[in-house]
């Protein structure tokens, strides 16, 4: 559907024995599946285990630099860990700046809990605006994460199939008419 858009979808945690990887996995074939091309980006890849400024190059990060500058919006699928979201996500996001603008996000919230996230994007989303991302209203709460899948991978509750097509609605419209404005702009 969306074949000419390109989003970069970031596995937010690197965290060992992480949940969140196999929800980052389905949400690639989703997004796939929808049209999206995909480039999937784990934190573990990318960021280092040290903040550094946005404008000093560096040769693990500068990878992350390409993708994020080539995407036309971006997936992240990250936990919650103690009500907020992982360091390496952080770390990671602060390593660049324009690459971010004028740009949606969309946020696929995990948690092993009922609120699926919630407290993590609430705290999550003042950065992703500082950063000049244009944050989408909607979001994807994978609640009760370790239960969502069965012994052989595949997923067990189908309703997040629909409320992903949603999300990824909303993320081409936005993909697409900011990519239009991006390029008028001076």
């Amino acid at each position: 559907m969306n074949p000419q858009l390109s989003i970069a979808l970031i596995l937010g945690t690197g965290r060992e024995g992480r949940a969140s990887e196999k929800i980052a996995r389905y949400v690639e074939v989703q997004a796939k599946a929808f049209g999206f091309a995909v480039t999937f980006v784990d934190v573990r890849d990318y960021a280092l285990p040290f903040t550094t400024h946005s404008k000093v190059d560096h040769e693990k990060t500068n990878p992350w630099k390409a993708i994020a500058a080539n995407a036309d919006g971006f997936i992240i699928v990250a936990p919650e860990y103690n009500h907020g979201y992982p360091g390496e996500l952080k770390i990671l996001l602060d390593k660049l700046f324009i690459e971010y603008a004028r740009k949606p996000v969309a946020v696929c919230a995990v948690s092993k809990g009922a609120l699926g996230g919630s407290r993590m994007l609430e705290n999550l989303r003042p950065v992703l605006i500082e950063l000049r991302m244009a944050v989408l209203g909607a979001a994807v709460y994978f609640s009760n994460a370790q239960e969502l899948f069965n012994a052989t991978g595949a997923m067990l509750d189908a309703s997040y199939e629909v409320k992903l097509k949603k999300l990824f609605d909303e993320l081409a419209w936005y993909a697409r008419a900011l990519k239009e404005a991006r390029a008028t702009v001076v």
